[in-house]
């Protein structure tokens, strides 16, 4: 079921990634097409307080998912509306603050970004005026992600990002043709463009099938402190990537002025674009393995590991080719007049299309890292990925070299990155090894070890019938009662068949997810299935007389807990021996 979770989620995900580098992509190509090279360098060196706006962004979306992911793990609904309401009301007070202090430090703020020349620092700051009102959309789009996720709504989440890119393409047109609001009006464009998104994707938390309650009551400054913390990874490496912008914009300005700058903005742009797979790559990480590493699911972390990795692969190598293939036709579309730039444009975009395999397998490890705990790995990892490794490769490279050399400190940064996480996990675990859970990190007395554990994938009553069986008679061979083990038998009879009966589909796709587990004398049933959304636990209090088995299971367990996140029913009984 793994498998097929990373596959929905992956491609919603990608495509979420592109909230904020779409529209940057396009506002970069009409910038450059109806504007020129000069208005295109402005928009470069304004680069660094765009991505400061999606670090803001990305830290909350990525401590929604650490957070919500430790409470749907352990499938408790309250703590989950807690995390949403905290995550809502964080979003929209630091984006206004924000939103005010850029307003009024827009001309400071250029010249810090090396905006001297007078034209220069006026396109500048007027850009960052124009963008920095969709702040709040940014950031609120951005954080709304996650929870989509958890609600399965990856369609609606494909539908706001369309629709923010159409709204984007059709307001800088408006711009340049008719408004002629230069560089304030193609910021603004943007901004408007992140409103149409928040439309779209938050209408969901508007309807009556909303999973998530939003209460002032529910925002609480633990939750607060916690979303900060297990977004604090996530915007240690965004502002890594800040920083390393700002220093490769100044070496750029020394050695090829601001023709090197125009091509390095088409590079970011374009290549921003392409880093969304690793972005989604990245996030789903992230979500799963919290999930499953509060589940203490040892061998769904090893198969995530294996599936992220074999995705890297398949989407970088994908990615690459397409980038080496139409690097010309891209630099063209973003620079049309040939030229230096031009020029630059294309063998940046060819350089840095060899970084792409390994930045997609990094981001997949260190998301799972942060998702496991290990979040002083990851921001270690972040660092090193996306600031110290690549511009100390930018200056030694571009001094030896020249601007051609500067081009390859992607590829290099992110190749010596995932060696060197390789090396510490060879260097912890005493030898070469390429076992997922070692990799992972994982401690030895994490989860319940296989012996203890009995796993099935269900797609009929039959298969329901006899893991039944295997249930009563696991529990007698680990030293349960029989009175448990017609607990636990007659548990996966009237829940699993009431699933197989009324959940599954006549098409067979359905599946139920099985799996009992005995740690410190808790049996812990889990039932996860992907059909259509039922808490059983609400339905007891109906009164129905059809709900009579359920009652009775509830009734042996000492803990019940439902979720309903990612399209899965995440049912978790709980059963003590008296004996």
């Amino acid at each position: 079921m793994i498998k097929k979770l990373v596959g929905q989620m992956l491609a919603a995900q990608i495509l979420s990634a592109l909230t904020v580098s779409l529209c940057l992509l396009i506002d970069n190509l009409m910038i450059g097409r109806f504007l020129g090279e000069g208005a295109l360098s402005a928009y470069g060196l304004a680069g660094p307080v765009l991505l400061i706006i999606g670090a803001i962004g990305s830290m909350l979306c990525a401590g929604a998912q650490v957070a919500c992911g430790k409470s749907l793990g352990r499938g408790d609904k309250l703590e989950t509306d807690v995390g949403y309401s905290s995550s809502v009301a964080l979003a929209a007070a630091l984006s206004l603050v924000f939103t005010l202090l850029v307003a009024l430090l827009r001309v400071p703020l250029a010249r810090l970004l090396g905006a001297k020349d007078p034209v220069l620092l006026a396109d500048t700051s007027s850009y960052m005026a124009g963008f920095v009102i969709g702040a709040p959309a940014s950031m609120g789009a951005l954080i709304l992600v996650p929870f989509l996720q958890m609600a399965g709504q990856g369609n609606l989440l494909i539908a706001a990002v369309l629709g923010m890119t159409v709204a984007d393409v059709a307001l800088d047109w408006l711009n340049v043709v008719v408004f002629h609001g230069g560089m304030f009006g193609m910021g603004l464009a943007s901004a408007l463009s992140y409103y149409v998104a928040v439309v779209i994707g938050g209408s969901y938390f508007l309807s009556k099938n909303c999973v998530f309650t939003f209460s002032t009551g529910n925002i609480r400054w633990r939750k607060i402190r916690e979303l900060v913390a297990g977004g604090i990874p996530t915007v240690v490496g965004m502002a890594s990537t800040v920083v390393l912008i700002f220093a490769v914009n100044k070496l750029l300005l020394d050695l090829g002025g601001k023709a090197a700058v125009a091509a390095y903005a088409v590079i970011t742009s374009v290549c921003n674009g392409a880093n969304c797979i690793s972005t989604g790559m990245g996030g789903v990480a992230l979500t799963l393995s919290g999930v499953l590493y509060n589940e203490e699911d040892r061998a769904g972390l090893s198969d995530l590991l294996g599936l992220i990795a074999r995705w890297a692969v398949v989407l970088g190598v994908a990615a690459m080719a397409l980038l080496m293939l139409f690097a010309s036709p891209l630099a063209t579309l973003f620079i049309p007049e040939a030229g230096e730039s031009q020029v630059m444009a294309t063998a940046g975009l060819r350089m840095f299309a060899l970084g792409l395999i390994p930045c997609c397998l990094s981001n997949g490890l260190r998301n799972c890292y942060q998702g496991t705990g290990r979040v002083r790995l990851m921001e270690a990892i972040s660092v090193m990925a996306n600031a110290v490794v690549p511009t100390l490769a930018a200056f030694a490279l571009g001094r030896l070299t020249g601007l051609k050399g500067v081009w390859l400190y992607f590829a290099a940064g992110e190749t010596l990155t995932l060696l060197g996480i390789l090396g510490y996990v060879w260097l912890k675990k005493g030898g070469v090894t390429w076992r997922a859970e070692d990799i992972l990190l994982l401690r030895d007395n994490f989860g319940v070890p296989e012996r203890d554990r009995l796993e099935a994938i269900l797609r009929d009553m039959d298969g329901v019938m006899d893991y039944s069986r295997a249930a009563s008679e696991f529990c007698v061979a680990h030293g349960g009662s029989a009175r448990l083990a017609g607990h636990l038998a007659l548990c996966v009879e009237e829940m699993g068949g009431n699933i197989a009966i009324h959940g599954f589909g006549a098409d067979g796709k359905n599946q139920l997810a099985m799996r009992l587990q005995v740690k410190d004398r808790r049996w812990t049933l889990r039932f996860r299935d992907d059909c259509m959304a039922f808490d059983p636990i609400s339905h007891v209090g109906q009164g129905d007389d059809g709900s009579l088995g359920i009652r009775l299971a509830m009734r042996m367990a000492d803990e019940a807990r439902y979720t309903y996140s990612m399209n899965l029913n995440n049912l978790t009984l709980v059963l003590r021996d008296a004996a």
